[in-house]
């Protein structure tokens, strides 16, 4: 009998309506605004956010470039979360779900496609890490047991990703680009989830068995 994979966007979707259900600090968030996607490898990096609108949640900047717009089922996503292969391979549940509380952290609290000024990694240094991790640790120990088990599996899931990535903005006239993107150019990839065993159970494993 074959298993069919787990659809890791379902779990990623419930988790991010979860954190906005009991943490105040992310009521603003909407899930279903929120593009999630696998991506290629970015340093150490395990995913980043990417603002889908110019400041005040527009379309066009001063200078007249665009914004692609990026329409799943209808409805104009706001932000593309991108988790790069560290997500995937060498990171627990906790590290996991830390990064997903990361990358909403840098949203902007009007949740209109733009990131949160004073939350960039740049302006508060060693802060960002202080400010993020009291975040982390409450919404762990709420996170219900079978939520947590999504982000602690080890397998192959399916995720999307994209078959014709947009990028950052365009000016009208003079960029031949498709201006938007919609679940065509999207489709369902593999990826591998490999999460490390916790270390009690490696030093059982590892321990020689006495007969």
């Amino acid at each position: 009998m074959v298993t069919r994979r787990p659809n890791f966007n379902k779990a990623l979707r419930a988790l991010i309506r979860d954190i906005a259900a009991r943490m105040p600090e992310f009521r603003h968030v909407r899930a279903h605004r929120i593009l999630l996607v696998a991506g290629e490898a970015r340093r150490a990096s395990r995913g980043t956010v990417k603002p889908l609108c110019f400041r005040g949640g527009k379309s066009m900047d001063r200078g007249g470039r665009r914004k692609p717009v990026i329409r799943i089922k209808g409805r104009r996503m706001l932000y593309c979360i991108t988790l790069r292969p560290l997500f995937f391979r060498g990171s627990t549940a906790q590290a996991r779900i830390e990064t997903i509380i990361h990358e909403l952290f840098h949203c902007s609290r009007r949740f209109d496609g733009t990131l949160h000024a004073g939350r960039r990694h740049d302006v508060l240094g060693k802060d960002f890490a202080r400010r993020l991790r009291p975040l982390v640790r409450r919404y762990l120990k709420e996170c219900a047991p079978e939520l947590r088990a999504a982000f602690d599996y080890t397998g192959e899931v399916r995720v999307l990703q994209w078959l014709e990535r947009p990028g950052p903005a365009y000016i009208p006239g003079y960029s031949r680009v498709r201006k938007v993107y919609t679940e065509e150019q999207l489709y369902y990839g593999i990826a591998r989830m490999v999460t490390p065993k916790p270390r009690a159970a490696r030093v059982a494993a590892a321990s020689p068995k006495m007969h």
